[in-house]
Parts: structure tokens; sequence; C-alpha cells
């Protein structure tokens, strides 16, 4: 039996619930995929050398340069599935 679709907006809700905290990488990338698929494609200027985290966000996000709104979705929510388990 599968699961029951999730909403986009139900996985940004699961992954503020969630009880155990995801590395960094895994952060980023959910960063970069709820930005993608609420912003789209990365615009404006890459921060400043030492500014470390806004460096790492951006880097991440500007990977995905290219994706669909509705691709980054599915891997959003995909990814929140996973982290439910």
């Amino acid at each position: 039996m599968g699961e029951a679709p999730m909403t986009f907006e139900e996985a940004v809700r699961e992954m503020q619930a969630l009880v155990e905290r995801p590395d960094n990488d895994t952060l980023l990338r959910l960063y970069a995929l709820h930005r993608q698929a609420t912003q789209g494609d990365i615009t404006g200027r890459r921060p400043g050398f030492f500014d470390f985290v806004g460096t790492a966000k951006y880097e991440a996000w500007s990977r995905l340069k290219g994706m669909s709104r509705e691709a980054a979705r599915r891997q959003y929510i995909e990814l929140v599935r996973q982290l439910r388990r």
C-alpha cells in the first residue's frame, strides 16, 4: 500500500515539524529546492567571500538553475518523505 499523495505545502509543514534535525547537506538541499520551487532560477548577486552560510545557500540554489518549479516541488516532497522514515 502506497503513501497518500502529499502537496508541497504539506511537505513544508512536515519539514518544520521533524523531530530530528537533518544534517547540513540535507538542509542545504531542502533550502535550494524550496527556493527553486517557490521563486524559480536564482537571481541577485553572490554573497561576499566571508558570508560562508550565504555563499553555501547561493551555490546550492544556483546548482538547480534550469530545473522547473514543479520538478523542484516533487524532489522536495520526496526528500521530506525520506526524512520522515
